[in-house]
């Protein structure tokens, strides 16, 4: 890498460094995950202030340093400004932002996960959908790209094809965090032969047919739109999934305690696995 060089970024972090400067943590297409230094960033009169803030895209101009990257110049291409006008919008955008963090690579083009979360983040900020249809969305999208999202269209023991049964309201089919992915009941039974980490989370037909629906580029309308019945789904994969993303990337998304904030006191307490995920349609 040359000792200056372009980079068009989004700003997952900035923190404090300093008497006067920011670290910023930055997703580039050119060169994955960076962290830079924005010399002066905190002064009023500082031309990077505004530049270094959540979720800008910048198109930029870096210096190599000793140990870090510096910021010498930054050309705005998008704010996200509405997101931070927000709670809710905030906090499902540093959810996808820290995601991306684990997930990225450094040093390397990440110009897909770019696209992605640039998509999400706008789909957000437009807010044309509930936010947390929003949000699952997104995070199964970024699971996808890191090549570990769950299986949800299949039974995982036995390869069979896993239909939601809409007709019987008590129908629940298992998630495994472990085995990674949707499993039909009847494969493991009786209850004392299931493995351990076969134990099930029980989803309901809506559940899973929301689930079953993350990898399309959009949610069907009905699944949006619908009512109490199939709208009251969201909170719940939200929980599943964090557990499963936090258990497949090793990490803590701190930012989903800010969604239990936004949404209380409609979300219950973070399932763990073998447990029931309610669903509001049949309870």
């Amino acid at each position: 890498m040359n000792r200056t060089y372009k980079a068009t970024g989004i700003n997952l972090k900035s923190v404090p460094l300093g008497e006067a400067d920011r670290l910023v943590t930055i997703l580039t297409k050119e060169h994955g995950l960076l962290r830079a230094v924005a010399p002066g960033a905190r002064k009023s009169k500082s031309q990077l202030g505004g530049r270094v803030q959540l979720f800008v895209v910048n198109e930029l101009l870096l210096h190599q340093g000793r140990s870090l990257p510096k910021i010498t110049q930054a050309h705005t291409v998008k704010s996200h400004s509405r997101l931070s006008t927000d709670l809710g919008k905030l906090a499902a955008g540093q959810y996808l932002g820290e995601l991306v963090m684990a997930i990225a690579l450094s040093e390397q083009p990440q110009e897909q996960l770019f696209s992605l979360l640039a998509e999400h983040l706008h789909r957000l900020e437009m807010g044309v959908r509930p936010l947390l249809a929003l949000l699952v969305h997104g995070i199964y999208h970024l699971l996808a790209e890191a090549g570990v999202a769950p299986q949800v269209h299949a039974c995982c023991v036995t390869g069979e094809p896993l239909i939601p049964q809409w007709s019987h309201p008590n129908w629940r089919a298992g998630f495994s965090f472990v085995a990674g992915g949707t499993f039909s009941l009847e494969a493991v039974r009786p209850p004392e032969t299931v493995p351990l980490r076969l134990r099930p989370v029980r989803l309901s037909a809506p559940q899973l047919a929301g689930l079953q629906h993350l990898a399309a580029a959009e949610l069907p309308t009905e699944l949006t739109a619908g009512g109490d019945a199939l709208t009251g789904i969201w909170p719940s994969i939200e929980r599943l999934l964090r557990v499963y993303a936090e258990y497949h990337l090793d990490t803590s998304i701190r930012s989903a305690t800010l969604i239990d904030s936004y949404m209380q006191p409609s979300l219950d307490t973070l399932p763990s696995e073998g447990s029931v995920i309610a669903d509001r349609a049949t309870t």
